[in-house]
């Protein structure tokens, strides 16, 4: 299960990719916009904003984020759907993916069967995180390796379901696209309060620890995130106040089809 609130704690510091990726997306007057898990819907709202004549709507399979995100004031459609099983409608212009294909099985497909189904001319504009062998991950695949542990969370775990820029690069451009891929490692300097949690326990417990949270019965997620949160200590040390935290993110944008190579 998403909490929401959760989530959005971060909400600045989440919010950079989205729209550094969007940035590249040059679409003037697309007919239909697509947020493919759009969480809370906030950034989607954004989209909506951008582009005020067109038809924007939000899919997400979580079914609290999309009751967060339908009760924003907004022209934006949110519905709850897998992203494994939207096809593209003819009028789909513009296709965003912010921060969830590292959670699907087998994306690479999906990413190629999106580009031959989409429109020519469309854009498909994709961030996935790429910080699954940083210091953060590590030591949670350390901790859910142990024997209380190692049985219910170890196979929860994926040592790196995505691919780096160049990848997926290669991908698209042998689906049939012009692609821009690039990979930013953001500094987050996070604040650290001596009565509060580590800051980057706080993070995970927004993302990369909700299926462990799921796993775990109240006792061993209190055991499990406390030795974590000892790790996480060690490996990002509080000074002046505030924890450095890097965290690589890939993104890729893609143009589609037969009008890939005219200018936009």
């Amino acid at each position: 299960m998403w909490d929401p609130t959760t989530y959005l704690r971060y909400g600045d510091e989440r919010s950079r990719p989205f729209h550094d990726l969007l940035a590249r997306v040059p679409a003037e007057r697309p007919r239909a916009v697509v947020d493919l898990g759009c969480g809370p819907g906030n950034l989607t709202v954004t989209l909506a904003e951008r582009w005020p004549d067109s038809r924007v709507a939000g899919l997400d399979s979580s079914a609290e984020m999309i009751a967060r995100a339908g009760a924003t004031a907004s022209p934006v459609t949110f519905a709850v759907g897998d992203v494994r099983d939207w096809r593209p409608t003819p009028d789909v212009d513009v296709v965003v993916s912010n921060a969830v294909l590292q959670w699907v099985p087998g994306h690479r497909e999906l990413l190629t069967r999106w580009a031959r189904e989409l429109p020519a001319g469309a854009w498909l504009a994709v961030q996935v995180p790429g910080n699954f062998d940083a210091p953060s991950h590590r030591a949670l695949r350390e901790v859910a390796g142990r024997p209380a542990w190692r049985a219910r969370v170890a196979p929860l775990l994926r040592e790196a379901p995505v691919d780096d820029a160049a990848g997926y690069a290669e991908l698209l451009t042998g689906a049939g696209c012009a692609v821009d891929a690039w990979e930013t490692t953001y500094v987050h300097l996070l604040p650290a309060r001596a009565d509060a949690d580590h800051p980057v326990l706080t993070w995970m417990e927004g993302t990369a620890l909700r299926p462990v949270r799921t796993a775990l019965d109240a006792a061993g997620w209190s055991d499990f995130r406390a030795e974590l949160g000892v790790r996480l200590a060690q490996a990002y040390p509080v000074r002046h106040g505030q924890v450095c935290f890097p965290f690589r993110r890939v993104f890729f944008v893609a143009r589609t089809g037969a009008r890939a190579e005219e200018n936009p």
